[in-house]
C-alpha cells in the first residue's frame, strides 16, 4: 500500500474510466452509486456469477489495467499482487468508505464518527446511534454494520443527518484517505491474518484510521495492553476509557447490556458525543431516557431462552478468542457450558484456556468441527484440569450442555472461530443454534 492515499471522491468519477472489483454486499453499492453518477462502469470479480462481469484472472485485470481508477469492495486484500500491479501503472484502486469520507471533507467530518476494533465495534456504534437518536438527532449507522452511507438503494444515503457513526473494519480502514476528527478504538487482537498478510500489518492497518488527514482525538479501550503498546499509531491525542471509569454512572442502566466489556463500549459512545460537542451528551439524566429502548444486536451475548433454569446464549459473532473471553466474563457466577470451534484460521488458543482456567464458577468446554480437536488440543496442554468434549455437531454440543448446566447455568455459543464450512455465516450459526435449543424438551 502507497501513501499518501490517493484523495478522489465519488463526484472526481464522472466522465472517467471506473472499474468496479468484487460484486459483495458494498460491490453492489458501488455500482448502483456510479451508474446514479452516469457511469457505467467495468465489472470484474473473483468468481463472476452474471452476464457481463469478467473473472479477474481471465481478461478481468486486463480490463481493469484500462481504467482511470478502480474502485475495490474491501473484501479483495489490498495486498494481492494485481493491487500492487495496478497501483504501479499509476490507477489508484479506492474503496466506496473512503471515496465517501473524502466528499464530506470538511465540515461535514465533524458530525462523522469513525468506529473501528477487533471486537465491539458493531455494538458501540449502534449504542452511539441509538443515544443520538435518543437525545433528538436524526442519525445513520453505517458502515461496515447497516447501511453503505453513499447507496442510492437507501433511503437514508440521500437523508439529512445531524450525525453519522460509520464502523470501520480493518479491510475498509486501509482505503480512507481521511478520517473525522473523532474516531474511537474498541479492542485490539490477532484477526484476518490471510489478508492482512501478518499479525503486525494487521495492527498497522487496524489503526491506520486514526491517523490519516483530519484524524484528532482517538477514544481507545483503556483496559487493552495491546492498544496501549500500539498507542503511537492512535493519531494525535488519545483519550483512554476503561470498564471501571465512573463507577456511579447509572444512565446506562436502561441499555440492559451483558458483560463489563459492554460497559466500557457505553462509556466510550458517551466520550465520543462528548467529543462531538452534542448537547445532552454531558446530562445523565438526559442520557438516561435516550439510552431506553436500546435493543442489543442478534448473536451478540443475546439471550435467546431458559429451559428448566439454564440460560441459552447467541454469541454466534464471536469469531477469535477475545470476545469468547468478554462473553465468559459476562456470568462470572454461573456454570457455564461454552460452545467453540468452526474454521481453522491457526489462531492461538492458549488464552482461551487460561481465561477458563481463571473462572471461580465450573465451566465445560463443548468443541465443534472443524478445528474443535485442535482446541481440545491446545486448552488440554495448558490447562489440564479443564473439562473438554469434542462433539459433532451443535445439536450434541446443545444437549450435551443443558444436561450438564442445569439446574441453574449457561450454554453459550461463543464459538472464537469463524462459521466457514459448516455453516453459511454466522446468521446461519446462529439459527442452527436455536433450532438445537428447540430441540430440548
Amino acid at each position: 500500500m502507497t501513501d499518501p492515499r490517493p484523495k478522489l471522491s465519488w463526484s472526481d468519477l464522472p466522465g472517467a474510466r471506473v472499474g468496479v472489483w468484487g460484486l459483495g454486499r458494498e460491490g453492489h453499492a458501488n455500482l448502483r452509486k456510479l451508474r446514479a453518477l452516469g457511469v457505467e462502469p467495468v465489472l470484474v470479480d473473483d468468481h463472476p456469477g452474471a452476464p457481463g462481469v469478467l473473472a479477474t484472472g481471465e481478461g478481468g485485470l486486463a480490463a481493469l489495467e484500462r481504467c482511470d481508477v478502480v474502485v475495490k469492495t474491501p473484501g479483495l486484500s489490498r495486498y494481492r499482487p494485481e493491487v500492487a500491479r495496478l497501483s504501479g501503472l499509476g490507477i489508484p484502486v479506492v474503496g466506496g468508505l473512503g471515496l465517501w469520507l473524502a466528499e464530506r471533507a470538511g465540515a461535514d467530518l465533524g458530525r462523522v464518527l469513525c468506529v473501528t476494533g477487533t471486537k465491539g465495534k458493531s455494538t458501540t456504534a449502534s449504542l452511539t446511534g441509538h443515544l443520538l437518536t435518543g437525545l433528538g438527532y436524526r442519525c445513520l449507522v453505517g458502515g461496515n454494520i447497516g447501511v453503505v452511507p453513499y447507496d442510492p438503494a437507501e433511503e437514508s444515503a440521500a437523508g439529512d443527518f445531524d450525525y453519522w457513526v460509520i464502523e470501520v473494519s480493518s479491510y475498509q480502514a486501509t482505503d480512507l484517505p481521511c478520517t473525522p476528527p473523532v474516531g474511537a478504538v474498541t479492542s485490539l487482537h490477532p484477526d484476518h491474518l490471510d489478508w492482512h498478510g501478518g499479525v503486525e500489518q494487521y495492527y498497522r492497518d487496524k489503526l491506520s484510521m486514526c491517523s490519516q488527514p483530519g484524524a484528532d482525538l482517538t477514544v481507545a479501550n483503556g483496559d487493552s495492553d495491546l492498544l496501549r503498546q500500539h498507542a503511537g499509531l492512535l493519531g494525535p491525542r488519545v483519550e483512554w476509557v476503561s470498564q471501571d471509569d465512573d463507577p456511579d454512572a447509572d444512565w446506562m442502566a436502561p441499555l440492559g447490556l451483558l458483560g463489563r466489556h459492554n460497559r466500557r463500549n457505553a462509556l466510550i459512545a458517551r466520550r465520543c458525543l462528548t467529543a462531538l460537542g452534542v448537547p445532552g451528551a454531558a446530562d445523565a439524566a438526559a442520557l438516561r431516557v435516550a439510552a431506553a429502548g436500546y435493543r442489543g444486536l442478534p448473536s451478540r451475548l443475546a439471550p435467546i431462552a431458559t429451559i428448566a433454569g439454564v440460560t441459552f446464549v447467541d454469541d454466534s459473532l464471536s469469531t477469535n478468542v477475545l470476545p469468547t473471553l468478554a462473553a465468559l466474563d459476562a456470568f462470572p457466577a454461573r456454570r457455564i457450558a461454552l460452545i467453540v470451534g468452526g474454521h481453522d484460521r491457526g489462531i492461538d488458543y492458549a488464552p482461551l484456556a487460561a481465561g477458563v482456567l481463571a473462572r471461580d464458577a465450573p465451566t465445560l468446554v463443548l468443541t465443534l468441527p472443524d478445528n474443535g480437536p485442535r482446541i481440545r488440543a491446545e486448552i488440554q496442554r495448558a490447562a489440564a484440569g479443564i473439562e473438554v468434549t469434542d462433539c459433532s455437531g451443535l445439536d450434541a454440543a446443545v444437549a450435551a450442555g443443558f444436561g450438564w448446566a442445569r439446574p441453574d447455568g449457561v450454554v453459550l455459543l461463543s464459538p472464537a472461530a469463524p462459521s466457514f464450512g459448516q455453516f453459511r455465516d454466522y446468521r446461519d450459526r446462529s439459527q442452527a443454534f436455536a433450532h438445537a435449543v428447540g430441540l430440548i424438551s
